[in-house]
Parts: C-alpha cells; structure tokens; sequence
C-alpha cells in the first residue's frame, strides 16, 4: 500500500513537472479556442449559394424574359446569363480583392487578386466571434450577388442594346461601381460600415443583404443607362405588351425562392438571424403581392397577373436590407408601403416623365430599394419588433439610412455614365434599327425563341 502511495506520488510530481515545462505558446492556445467551422453553417450557405445562383438563372432569366415582346426573348436571357458568367469570371480574378481584400480604405480594397493565398483551410468570418466559413464558400456566395446585380440592370436596356455593349459595359461597370460601393457597406473599414460618415456621430448603415448595394445600385444604374441608351423604336406609339406572363409567373416564382438564399443567407450562419431574415422574406413579400393589386383596383383597374409579380419583386427588394433589422410585422408595413410607391412611380411617374426603362429595373428595384433602406432604420426599433438594441436611437439611424442612400444614388450615376459612354464608344451601343425591328433574337444571336 505505501508503495503504490509511493508510485501515485511520483507520477503527480511527475505531472506537475511535464506541466509546469509546457511553452508558453500552448498555455496560450488553452486560453483562446481554436476557431470553430460549423458544418451546418457551411451547408447551409452553400445552399444559399446555389439559390441565388436560381434567382439569376432560370429566375431572372425567365421574369425578364416573359416581359419581353417575342422577337427579343432569347436575346433578353442570353444576355442576362453572360453578364452573369462575366461577373463570376471577373469576381475570382480581381473583384473580391477589390470588395473584400485585406488592405484598404473606407472606399476600396485590394490585394488577394486571384484568389492569391486562398487554400480550403482558408476562413472567413460570420457574425459569431469564434465562428468561420471557408473562405471558398464566402467568395461564391458573394460572387452572386456581384452577378444578380449586373444582370438586374439589363432590365432597363433590353430589346436595343448590342450583345457586345453589355460585355464591355458590365466589366466596367463592375469594376468602377458596384466593387467599391460592395466594399462601403459591408467590408470591414467601409465609409459606411464605420459609421461616422462625414465626421459626424452617425451610427453604421443598416442593410442586411442588400438594399444599397444590391438594389438601388442595380435601379439607378438602370435608369441612368436607359436614359443615355434612348427609347425603343415605338415607345408610347405601339403597344409594346409581354409576350409571356406564363414565364414572367415561373420566373417570379423562381426568384422567391431564390431569395431565401439571398436574404437568410445573408446571416451566413444557420441560426436565429437566418429565421428572422426568413420568416420577413415570406411576410413582407406576400403583403407586397396583395397591396399591388390592390392599388391596381383602386387606380380603376383589374388586379392582374402582372401586376402580382411586380408586387412580390416589390417586397422582395424592400425587404432585403430589413431582412435581419426588422420583426415580421414590421416587415409586413414595410412590404405594402413599397409596393405601393413603387406601383405610382411605375404607372404614374415613367410615363409622365417619358423615359423608357424597358422592364422596370428603376421603379421596382431603386425606389423599392431606397424605400426599403430608408425604413430599416424605422423597422429597426425594438419598439415596432425590431431587433434594435435598448439604446436605438430611430433618429440618427434613419439619418444614416439616407447618406447610404444618397452614397449609393451618386456613386451608381457617376459610375454607370463612364460605363456606358465607354461602352458607346467601343462597340456603338445599339443595335440598328433594322436588328430593333427585326428582334435582336435573330439580329445578335442568329436564332428564334419560338419555331412554329
């Protein structure tokens, strides 16, 4: 008995010794927990990748496709679906450095061009401290929101711009546009992720998954574009009606779905975040849906098929910078009170002022997109539902709201009028009137939707 007294005693000393002669280094490692890569979390966001990836395409593609007359169909998704490609390409080769390197300023990053450095034991971080991503699984699903975007401003210029004019408009505009202002409002060291823009004491923007740099950027950028590129040949003077609401139906189906990547992906963990941004998308959208019809039957007219698609666009692109920053009835309100200013500027505002944005890229996504930032800062308050803190202040962060806004309406112009020029430039821009009358399905591509 005393000598295996004798043995646990030594083999304590022992113990203690190997312990007291550990380095430093692994006492500290002890201190501060490895990172934790949770396979739910990556599953998950590789999922939300693939669904933003359905919202371009067949999403998108079809939507926009459908509002088309026939004779420019092809054309419509070919282009939305190279654009797309274009912005993949570009994003690994020099985009995400740009957005998302780790030097910079509040303006632009750089550095990790061409994915230099990048392994699959790369991490990237989430909202959770101690929490990571493969960086692989957050270049790509940052890489389609670069692509959607892109693609969404093609709304407002189809049926008359060249094939070739999209190519060389979409990397420069990609580059000079919406790199820097992706790199504003979510990158860490962002003019507006900061906060304190302009010396003030203003709060950092609100916008979960896209407002600013997704929407209003796409809207703007749409309209400033249509208005350089000049109207279609007949509009106002031929009834230009879609040739397919069967499609444009699919296709709105298509991007709902599609959404739940965008907006609850954009918590980029699987987690309550995820549920809030979740259950609004439903809510906000569906509250859209119904209030644009509505507005149909007050203005003296049927509710229409149409006219349900561009509300559920509608709440869709409201809701995606309140997505995280609102409870659901919050997001219900926000829903109907975009639906309603985008249905005006729509069916009021465009054929008062007589500009032609083909499919509505400005009226639904830029003042979907503006309405939706600036109430975010509204919805926010823990006193409407929100998740906002007890020391919100409404006041500031509304104020907050509109710079971003602001930001984001002068950086798309300024940008979008280099891109376009450059574009006219270099390739001419439009198709000749001939290809117009023709359909650009035959005129640029040399095929047909529809073979009777």
């Amino acid at each position: 008995m005393k000598f295996a007294n004798k043995i646990a005693a030594g083999a304590g000393a022992a113990g203690l010794a190997l312990f007291a002669a550990l380095p430093a280094w692994a006492q500290e490692a002890a201190a501060a927990p490895a990172p934790v890569v949770d396979k739910g979390d990556t599953a998950w966001m590789m999922t939300s990748t693939v669904l933003v990836l359905l919202m371009i395409l067949p999403g998108l593609a079809l939507f926009y496709g459908g509002l088309t007359r026939t004779k420019n169909m092809l054309s419509t998704m070919t282009q939305i679906g190279a654009a797309a490609c274009l912005a993949m390409i570009i994003w690994v080769v020099y985009g995400y450095g740009l957005a998302f390197g780790p030097e910079g300023n509040a303006f632009i990053a750089w550095g990790k061009f061409f994915l230099a450095g990048v392994t699959p034991d790369s991490l990237a971080d989430t909202f959770s401290d101690g929490f990571k991503l493969p960086e692989y699984v957050f270049i790509s699903f940052q890489m389609t929101f670069a692509a959607i975007t892109l693609a969404l401003v093609l709304g407002s210029v189809v049926e008359r711009i060249k094939f070739s004019a999209v190519m060389v408009f979409g990397a420069i505009w990609l580059t000079i546009v919406y790199f820097p202002i992706a790199h504003m409002v979510w990158a860490a060291g962002g003019f507006l992720f900061e906060g304190g823009m302009f010396g003030s004491a203003l709060p950092a923007a609100l916008d979960f998954a896209g407002g600013t740099v997704v929407h209003i950027n796409a809207g703007v950028s749409a309209l400033v574009a249509a208005l350089i590129l000049g109207k279609r040949i007949g509009y106002q003077k031929e009834i230009m009606a879609p040739h397919s609401l069967t499609l444009t139906m699919v296709g709105t189906g298509m991007l709902w779905v599609g959404w739940f990547g965008f907006n609850a992906g954009s918590a980029l963990e699987a987690n309550g975040s995820a549920a809030l941004a979740m259950i609004n998308t439903f809510v906000a959208t569906a509250s859209a849906g119904l209030f644009w019809m509505l507005a149909e039957k007050l203005a003296g007219h049927k509710p229409s098929a149409l006219g349900f698609c561009s509300g559920i666009i509608a709440g869709l692109v409201a809701v995606t910078p309140a997505a995280g920053n609102s409870g659901p009835f919050g997001a219900i309100v926000l829903g109907a009170v975009a639906s309603l200013i985008a249905f005006y500027a729509v069916t009021v505002l465009k054929p008062k002022l007589g500009y032609d944005d083909s499919l509505d890229a400005f009226g639904i996504h830029g003042i979907g997109g503006i309405v939706g930032a600036i109430g975010t800062g509204i919805v926010y308050a823990p006193g409407l539902g929100g998740p906002g803190g007890e020391d919100f202040a409404m006041g500031p962060q509304v104020a907050t709201q509109i710079v971003a806004v602001l930001v984001a309406i002068a950086w798309a112009a300024a940008g979008t009028v280099i891109a376009i020029y450059a574009a006219k430039l270099l390739t001419g821009l439009r198709v000749s009137e001939e290809v117009e009358r023709e359909g650009l399905d035959l005129g640029e591509h040399g095929e047909r939707a529809y073979n009777y």
